[in-house]
């Protein structure tokens, strides 16, 4: 059995909206501009990401979903802060085999305004 990976991600209405019609299963496909997808390694990094982007979009959600070990074992954790913002750099063309590797539900485990 394949041990699993506990992965965060901030995510604006529009983009839980779409993940809610997935049936809180997959990530939507990436806009032309964006060329990687980003789950966090941590709630707290999460959080904070969500809190930065309030302004823009007036409301964020924390979500936290389970990956197969051995898909996230691929990426290498990328470091681009301090200590805990930490997070994987998964290439957009990569998304739909992740979302394939995702067990459970996306869940919203925090929701700010």
């Amino acid at each position: 059995m394949d041990s699993l990976t506990e992965c965060f991600r901030p995510t604006g209405q529009k983009e839980l909206d779409l993940v809610a019609a997935s049936g809180y299963t997959q990530w939507p496909p990436r806009l032309p501009d964006q060329d990687i997808f980003y789950p966090v390694t941590n709630e707290a990094y999460a959080i904070a990401l969500t809190q930065w982007n309030i302004t823009d979009f007036g409301a964020g959600y924390v979500t936290r979903f389970w990956v197969k070990k051995s898909f996230m074992d691929r990426y290498p954790i990328q470091k681009v802060g301090g200590a805990s913002a930490t997070e994987w750099w998964i290439p957009a063309a990569d998304l739909e085999e992740f979302n394939k590797n995702i067990v459970g539900k996306i869940e919203v485990i925090g929701e700010y305004r």
